[in-house]
């Protein structure tokens, strides 16, 4: 992922309590024959939007959900879209402008959930069992004198994060191998797998390669008949490898309904319209404590993991990503909540959900309540990212007019910047030259005004954009490329022979204020 300042991709922070637990798992196959009808049935056959009902119906009240996303508007960094379903029905939904339903979102780790799916659907159809030595999948590629312990790593210790590793490998880098399985078996392992967690994204890559491997397709293209296209998921993207094989532990893009679809059919343990599309064991093992990873009763990330999903807090399991990205299903409550945001605290949105709303789930319909009904409905309608807001011109907007001022070169790969300051008519226009490609994002002043930016291996990536002048003369401007977690804010600082370009990200995997660059007109 590239935006107007780089950001790098990468894995989910490392998280490393230890364990020692061994658990079986058996289920029983589901041929490839059958696999085969479903898929041609799915592709003639397009799934129904997910019912919609009112909270009061479902047995919640309007009122604590409206009290739920007041939290999380105020609360959490940056909330982007939930969907809360409630006895297989839509109860609230709400996205924060620019981002909206149509649009899909980066969902990072989230993708994890997916990927183990696949593994299970392959062990189904009898491709390969969790016992399997990860090993027996690429012998080209192992080192040439394997250790004892990566001789025992099995698909089940990469499902559930106990592969036997100290540290995570570094599948990207300069040390690393193009061939990203020879860089993953490379790797020490110096710890007997199934007795050592560590979050390994790694690990997740391998799985996918696997099912890659067993099945000709990648996990992109296999699942689109067994999962996406029954479930009426349209038109996933996932990234790829240099070798063609999906990222599997991050990459995968969906809308939030997609989310609380894929929320839905494991509370529904793998059952979708009648048919069963997941083994119910599959969802059962995958969902359950195989790993236990830390003692911190107050952390949702302490409370054990399964096969690529987390274990909460509350007797609930979550899929998650980087900066907010979730899967809540709370099997007692019949309930699924998805949720996509761009924050640092993670642990904070998952807090606003138990304290706000889990409390609320009664066990019978609730009678109609039409004004807090439509107070929530006038809310969710409302609900946007704060846009910039200020001056609509500058004193000095006759001395950058026409003025294009060009940067050194940078690690932000910002060639050169202009402001048309526009008039009463126009909002202020930011021309951005990248390699060599020049561009206009127009900046709403309070209103996001949404465009297209192609930079870097990017060549049409949406974003929303505001703008406006500050007292002190400058003018702020913030970025939000909204099917991603990303937001970028910057400061433009003008006079007659230069401008300062200062910029800072609302999350990222490395440094989130960015140096400053000084351009110099032409």
């Amino acid at each position: 992922m590239k935006t107007l300042i780089s950001f790098a991709k990468s894995t989910a922070p490392q998280r490393t309590p230890r364990s020692k637990i061994r658990l079986s798992f058996y289920f029983s196959e589901i041929s490839v024959s059958l696999w085969l009808i479903l898929g041609a049935i799915a592709v003639n056959t397009r799934a129904e939007p997910l019912p919609r009902s009112t909270p009061e119906e479902q047995g919640i009240s309007s009122a604590a959900i409206l009290d739920f996303v007041e939290a999380a508007d105020q609360r959490a960094d940056a909330m982007h879209s939930f969907m809360l379903v409630r006895h297989g029905k839509v109860v609230a939904e709400g996205w924060w402008s620019p981002y909206n339903p149509e649009s899909r979102h980066e969902l990072y780790s989230l993708s994890k959930s997916f990927t183990s799916t696949a593994v299970g659907l392959a062990v189904s159809e009898g491709k390969l069992s969790l016992d399997d030595p990860v090993l027996k999948f690429f012998p080209g590629d192992a080192p040439e004198n394997p250790s004892a312990n990566l001789k025992a790593m099995r698909i089940r210790d990469l499902l559930r994060m106990a592969t036997g590793h100290q540290t995570e490998p570094a599948l990207r880098g300069s040390n690393a191998s193009p061939v990203w399985t020879k860089t993953f078996l490379a790797h020490s392992v110096p710890n007997k797998p199934g007795t050592h967690f560590l979050y390994n994204t790694a690990g997740t890559y391998m799985q996918s390669a696997i099912v890659q491997k067993v099945t000709g397709m990648t996990v992109l293209d296999y699942l689109r008949p067994r999962l996406f296209e029954p479930l009426g998921i349209e038109s996933p993207t996932w990234g790829t490898s240099p070798q063609g094989i999906s990222f599997g532990g991050y990459g995968l893009n969906i809308r939030t309904e997609d989310i609380a679809r894929f929320g839905q059919l494991y509370l529904q343990k793998g059952q979708w319209n009648g048919q069963q599309l997941v083994p119910a064991t599959w969802v059962r093992e995958a969902t359950s404590l195989q790993t236990s990873n830390g003692s911190n009763p107050q952390s949702d990330w302490d409370q054990g993991y399964g096969y690529q999903f987390w274990r909460c807090r509350h007797g609930i399991y979550r899929g998650d990503g980087a900066f907010g990205q979730y899967c809540i299903v709370m099997p007692d409550q019949n309930a699924v909540l998805a949720i996509t945001s761009g924050t640092r605290d993670m642990q904070n949105v998952l807090n606003i959900v138990w304290d706000r709303l889990l409390p609320f789930f009664g066990t019978e319909t609730l009678p109609p309540n039409d004004a807090a009904k439509n107070q929530l409905k006038e809310r969710l309608a409302s609900l946007s990212l704060p846009a910039q807001r200020g001056a609509s011109s500058p004193n000095n907007s006759n001395a950058i007019a026409g003025k294009k001022y060009i940067f050194p070169p940078n690690d932000q790969k910002l060639e050169a910047i202009a402001l048309d300051p526009g008039n009463a008519g126009t909002p202020p226009t930011l021309v951005l030259e990248c390699n060599g490609l020049e561009q206009r994002l127009a900046c709403g002043n309070g209103t996001w005004i949404k465009s297209h930016l192609a930079y870097g291996t990017q060549p049409d990536q949406p974003v929303a954009t505001s703008g406006a002048w500050t007292e002190d003369g400058a003018f702020k401007a913030k970025f939000c490329f909204y099917e991603t977690p990303f937001m970028v804010s910057a400061t433009l600082k003008f006079s007659a022979d230069q401008v300062t370009y200062d910029s800072e990200y609302n999350v990222t995997f490395g440094q989130a204020k960015k140096p400053q660059l000084v351009g110099h007109a032409r």
